[in-house]
């Protein structure tokens, strides 16, 4: 099939208007798959990503409601958990009200234990660990303020304020910079024992608990049992795995998944019509070359094949052009919205539901051309004019 690239080639060649602005509606459609995938991971905080040894406990009826402290140590004495570890949600503001940033107060002896993906210097960790005033940063948002391990720097909260002076700014020491593997590295981590004894309100309360594992095939029976400790209390809980818990974070927007599946199949249709409506035609006009090609010895399925083939060549170089600029534009978004979206990127599964798509679909758009060009008779094809 390779010897043919070039009769391929010279037949995309001939109406090159018509076949330009075929490519240009198969760039844009992968192009807008490219942006909705990368959407989806931005809005789902990529659930695919999330650890499959990791629950997470909330209260019950909502994610922004928060959890009495003593539930901590009962969640850690249920069998079957590793290891659990609470969090609290900062609501932190660097300088100006646009630098919002992703920070977190955490118990920080059982952070690691439950999150070994982030790493850290051990000298820069036990730094951390002793001195409950300081916090430590991803890579991504250090380099992106200029921050260096001993820099203090003001947090304001949007949510706490401060018993001993009514304010809402919290100075944090930098005592480490981590690199998670998960592509979260613009994240901040702070003590919750500091945020505890400076906050003015609900005191001993944290906002969730992440719970590690020891088999995850046995992580819906641990659900259960951690649920049942407070079941009828006037706090009940809702466990889930870390995965249901992104999405059903993400999904408070709505369903994402169908919302962009649904944008996504409107756009590839529009795109196969245009694709097959081309090929139909091009089909067309060269109905007498297909008469010679046959004549010359070329059998239906061989011109089959031929029309095929340059149906998936004209959707394989707009499907690549397409996902490329895709890749091209969510990494120049990535810096402008990284305070909004830590995990921004398209993800290289991508690639590989556009290689699929790139054949379903000039298969289907070459399938009436490719019928009509391996019924067509020598003596019809050499008739027309």
């Amino acid at each position: 099939m390779f010897k043919y690239l070039p009769l391929l080639w010279a037949n995309l060649g001939r109406k090159r208007l018509r076949t330009s602005l075929t490519l240009a509606s198969i760039v844009v459609a992968f192009l807008l798959f490219g942006l909705m995938q990368t959407l989806r991971v931005a809005l789902t905080g990529s659930p695919e990503l999330a650890g499959l040894d990791r629950l997470i406990t909330m209260h019950k009826t909502s994610f922004i409601q928060s959890l009495p402290l003593a539930y901590l140590n009962r969640v850690k004495g249920v069998d079957g958990v590793l290891v659990a570890s609470s969090q609290d949600w900062f609501g932190g503001m660097y300088q100006e009200d646009r630098n919002q940033l992703a920070t977190f107060a955490i118990e920080a002896p059982t952070f690691f234990e439950v999150y070994s993906e982030y790493q850290l210097p051990p000298e820069q960790k036990q730094a951390f660990l002793q001195d409950r005033s300081s916090a430590i940063v991803g890579k991504l948002v250090a380099e992106r303020f200029q921050w260096k391990v001993g820099d203090t720097i003001p947090m304001r909260s949007n949510i706490w304020t401060r018993k001993d002076d009514g304010g809402n700014v919290w100075p944090l020491k930098i005592a480490g910079i981590y690199e998670a593997s998960n592509g979260d590295n613009q994240s901040i981590y702070m003590h919750y024992e500091y945020l505890n004894e400076s906050r003015a309100e609900i005191r001993d309360m944290i906002g969730w608990v992440v719970v590690k594992v020891s088999d995850p095939d046995r992580s819906a029976e641990i659900a259960r049992n951690i649920d049942a400790l407070f079941v009828n209390s006037s706090t009940e809980t809702k466990t889930s795995t870390e995965k249901a818990f992104i999405q059903g974070f993400a999904n408070q927007m709505g369903n994402i998944g169908k919302l962009l599946t649904m944008v996504a199949a409107a756009v590839f249709f529009t795109m196969l019509l245009v694709t097959a409506n081309t090929m139909g035609q091009s089909i067309r006009e060269r109905i007498n070359e297909i008469g010679v090609m046959k004549t010359l010895g070329f059998s239906g399925r061989g011109v089959t094949s031929l029309v095929l083939a340059e149906a998936i060549l004209v959707t394989a170089i707009g499907g690549l052009i397409g996902l490329g600029l895709a890749a091209l534009v969510s990494k120049g978004l990535s810096a402008a919205v990284a305070q909004f979206f830590p995990v921004l990127g398209m993800p290289a599964a991508t690639w590989g539901i556009g290689a699929v798509l790139i054949v379903v679909l000039g298969s289907l758009a070459a399938a009436l051309p490719c019928a009509q060009a391996g019924r067509l008779k020598i003596v019809d094809a050499l008739r027309k004019t």
